[in-house]
């Protein structure tokens, strides 16, 4: 473990915006940093790391939304059968 503390939304971000970086690779990301950092082979800036969950919750949010219109359209294509 390194003892630099990590910023979580740079760390997923880069130099990009958070508009740049597809929801994939935010969940990839967020998931590999929250996995080393609950396992202690990592260090988050703390109050970073709270105020950054808004990156990881709108990839989240956006995914659900995605995969609710898929539902949407698949019982509508069903019930066309």
């Amino acid at each position: 473990m390194s003892d630099r503390e990590l910023n979580f939304a740079k760390e997923i971000l880069g130099s990009r915006s958070y508009r740049d970086v597809p929801d994939g690779e935010v969940l990839r990301e967020a998931e590999r940093l929250l996995g080393d950092w609950m396992s202690g082979e990592a260090r988050m800036e703390r109050p970073k790391l709270y105020d950054h969950y808004a990156l990881l919750l709108l990839s989240l949010t956006r995914q659900v939304r995605s995969l609710e219109a898929r539902v949407t359209e698949l019982e509508a294509a069903r019930g066309r059968e």
